[in-house]
Protein backbone atom coordinates (compact mmCIF):
# COMPACT_ATOMS: atom_id res chain seq x y z
CA UNK A 1 0.00 0.00 0.00
CA UNK A 2 1.34 3.12 -0.95
CA UNK A 3 2.23 5.76 1.95
CA UNK A 4 -0.09 9.04 1.51
CA UNK A 5 2.04 11.94 1.00
CA UNK A 6 3.08 13.74 3.74
CA UNK A 7 1.25 17.64 3.36
CA UNK A 8 3.70 19.37 6.72
CA UNK A 9 6.28 22.37 4.72
CA UNK A 10 9.07 20.92 4.55
CA UNK A 11 12.27 23.53 5.28
CA UNK A 12 13.12 23.47 1.26
CA UNK A 13 9.62 24.08 0.38
CA UNK A 14 9.84 27.66 3.00
CA UNK A 15 12.44 29.46 0.58
CA UNK A 16 9.46 28.43 -2.51
CA UNK A 17 6.83 29.90 -0.21
CA UNK A 18 8.78 33.05 0.44
CA UNK A 19 9.40 33.72 -3.11
CA UNK A 20 5.52 33.41 -3.76
CA UNK A 21 5.16 36.82 -1.71
CA UNK A 22 7.96 38.97 -2.92
CA UNK A 23 6.82 40.50 -5.96
CA UNK A 24 8.90 43.33 -7.91
CA UNK A 25 7.02 46.45 -9.18
CA UNK A 26 7.14 49.91 -10.25
CA UNK A 27 7.04 52.03 -7.32
CA UNK A 28 3.85 53.08 -7.63
CA UNK A 29 2.41 49.74 -8.37
CA UNK A 30 3.80 48.84 -4.80
CA UNK A 31 1.78 52.29 -3.56
CA UNK A 32 -1.13 51.37 -4.39
CA UNK A 33 -0.64 47.78 -3.83
CA UNK A 34 -0.17 48.22 -0.35
CA UNK A 35 -2.54 51.46 -0.07
CA UNK A 36 -5.21 48.28 -0.84
CA UNK A 37 -3.59 46.17 1.41
CA UNK A 38 -3.97 48.45 4.12
CA UNK A 39 -7.67 49.37 3.04
CA UNK A 40 -8.33 45.34 3.19
CA UNK A 41 -6.51 45.80 6.65
CA UNK A 42 -8.94 48.49 7.87
CA UNK A 43 -11.85 46.54 6.92
CA UNK A 44 -10.87 43.52 8.84
CA UNK A 45 -9.34 45.96 12.15
CA UNK A 46 -10.17 44.22 15.49
CA UNK A 47 -10.08 47.69 17.30
CA UNK A 48 -10.40 51.38 16.75
CA UNK A 49 -6.64 51.86 17.61
CA UNK A 50 -5.68 49.86 14.70
CA UNK A 51 -7.85 51.35 12.49
CA UNK A 52 -7.24 54.84 12.87
CA UNK A 53 -3.06 53.63 12.17
CA UNK A 54 -3.94 51.91 9.15
CA UNK A 55 -6.15 54.87 8.24
CA UNK A 56 -3.01 57.43 8.89
CA UNK A 57 -0.97 55.30 6.66
CA UNK A 58 -3.52 55.27 3.93
CA UNK A 59 -3.96 58.57 3.80
CA UNK A 60 0.33 59.12 3.29
CA UNK A 61 -0.18 56.40 0.85
CA UNK A 62 -2.30 58.62 -1.79
CA UNK A 63 -1.21 61.61 -0.91
CA UNK A 64 2.14 59.79 -2.17
CA UNK A 65 0.46 58.16 -5.33
CA UNK A 66 -1.06 61.73 -5.96
CA UNK A 67 2.39 63.06 -6.83
CA UNK A 68 3.95 60.41 -8.75
CA UNK A 69 5.30 61.50 -11.66
CA UNK A 70 4.79 57.86 -13.53
CA UNK A 71 0.78 58.18 -13.38
CA UNK A 72 -1.41 60.45 -15.60
CA UNK A 73 -3.60 63.88 -14.80
CA UNK A 74 -6.77 61.87 -14.99
CA UNK A 75 -5.26 58.98 -12.28
CA UNK A 76 -3.56 61.31 -9.93
CA UNK A 77 -7.09 63.40 -9.59
CA UNK A 78 -8.90 60.28 -8.84
CA UNK A 79 -6.03 58.80 -5.91
CA UNK A 80 -6.35 62.78 -4.93
CA UNK A 81 -9.92 62.30 -4.60
CA UNK A 82 -10.01 59.17 -2.75
CA UNK A 83 -6.66 60.77 -0.34
CA UNK A 84 -9.66 63.56 0.32
CA UNK A 85 -11.90 61.01 1.56
CA UNK A 86 -9.78 59.14 3.72
CA UNK A 87 -8.67 62.52 5.17
CA UNK A 88 -12.77 63.01 6.20
CA UNK A 89 -12.49 59.29 7.59
CA UNK A 90 -9.94 60.31 9.56
CA UNK A 91 -11.70 63.20 10.67
CA UNK A 92 -14.81 61.39 11.78
CA UNK A 93 -12.91 58.80 13.70
CA UNK A 94 -11.32 60.99 15.93
CA UNK A 95 -14.88 62.73 16.15
CA UNK A 96 -16.33 59.03 17.30
CA UNK A 97 -13.30 58.44 19.35
CA UNK A 98 -12.72 61.58 21.17
CA UNK A 99 -9.21 61.90 20.62
CA UNK A 100 -7.85 65.09 20.39
CA UNK A 101 -4.50 63.50 19.04
CA UNK A 102 -3.38 65.47 15.40
CA UNK A 103 -4.75 62.99 12.79
CA UNK A 104 -2.01 63.83 10.07
CA UNK A 105 0.91 64.43 11.59
CA UNK A 106 4.13 66.20 10.39
CA UNK A 107 6.04 64.63 8.58
CA UNK A 108 9.25 65.31 10.17
CA UNK A 109 7.59 63.45 13.02
CA UNK A 110 6.53 60.65 11.95
CA UNK A 111 7.64 57.61 13.15
CA UNK A 112 8.33 54.72 10.60
CA UNK A 113 6.57 51.66 10.51
CA UNK A 114 9.71 49.62 9.05
CA UNK A 115 13.00 50.44 8.26
CA UNK A 116 14.43 51.06 4.86
CA UNK A 117 16.19 47.92 3.31
CA UNK A 118 19.77 48.49 2.97
CA UNK A 119 19.47 46.49 -0.67
CA UNK A 120 16.02 46.72 -3.20
CA UNK A 121 16.35 44.12 -5.46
Amino acid sequence: MDKPEDSTPRADNSAEATRDEEYEMPCAEALLAGALALMTGHAQACCDHHRDELARKIVDNLSALSQHAMLSPDFKSVVWSLHTRWVQHLHSLAHHSGTAEPLLVPEEQRVLWHSTPELVQ
